[in-house]
């Protein structure tokens, strides 16, 4: 017989504080209403590449970045720190940058199936949406923190909990009506030293943050259907199909 779940256990709540917890609960026409309005919301999301220099309010990525941080994290380290640029002669930097990497990228490090599949993208080394977009906002993922005696305090599951702040991030802007587009150049090191970012912290990913041009283009691309992405795995209880 399985033994009840017992949660929190009662040596981890004799030493830490624990509360009740209570979320919204709607009736069944109202989450379908929700569940609907929200994926319609989000099937409009889409990766652009053409930035209007039109500013942006930065209370705006401020919101967005608070709504990032309440992603679950490994053991509740918050492994994330979001950069913000505005300044235009930085981001000019990390455009130059970037744009000499991506270059030796497409004229010799990635092979000819690796571009094919971007061809339909439309990219290329160029990159200047790194300068054009009012802010660019540069993601580290905090491998570990230091304590105030100087030592190392180590955090878990990293790369996933920072993943899931950067999804978090980018829902929140398109929910406002902003754009963006992950951008990783490869190598990306070149971050840390222009930032002046500490050696516990790398570099995840970048996202420029603005409004699309009047023209701006995105492929025309389809998302994977439901059935390709879910799996519903049998009750071995329940009388096989015929």
């Amino acid at each position: 017989m399985t033994e009840p779940y017992v949660y929190p256990r009662p040596e981890d709540a004799a030493r830490y504080p624990f509360l009740e917890h209570r979320i919204e609960q709607y009736d069944p026409d109202e989450q379908e209403a929700r569940g609907v309005a929200f994926l319609e919301l989000m099937e409009q999301r889409r990766s652009v590449r053409t930035f209007s220099e039109e500013p942006v309010p930065r209370h705006l990525l401020e919101m967005a970045i608070q709504t990032a941080a309440t992603a679950p994290s490994g053991a509740h380290m918050q492994p994330w720190k979001f950069v913000v640029i505005g300044d235009a002669d930085i981001k000019r930097q990390i455009r130059q940058a970037a744009e000499e990497e991506e270059r030796i990228n497409y004229e010799g490090r990635m092979n000819d199936e690796w571009q094919e599949a971007l061809a339909r993208l439309g990219t290329h080394w160029q990159k200047g949406f790194l300068e054009t977009a009012p802010w660019l906002v540069v993601v580290f993922e905090e491998r570990y923190s230091i304590k105030e005696d100087g030592s190392k305090h180590h955090h878990y599951y990293v790369k996933e909990s920072v993943g899931l702040a950067c999804g978090l991030f980018i829902t929140a802007l398109h929910n406002m009506g902003l754009a963006t587009l992950p951008h990783t150049p490869s190598p990306m090191a070149f971050l840390t030293k222009l930032l002046g970012r500490p050696e516990n912290e790398r570099p995840f990913v970048l996202f420029p943050v603005g409004y699309p041009t009047p023209d701006a283009q995105v492929p025309v691309l389809a998302r994977k259907p439901l059935r390709e992405v879910m799996i519903d795995v049998p009750d071995p209880s329940s009388p096989p199909e015929r």
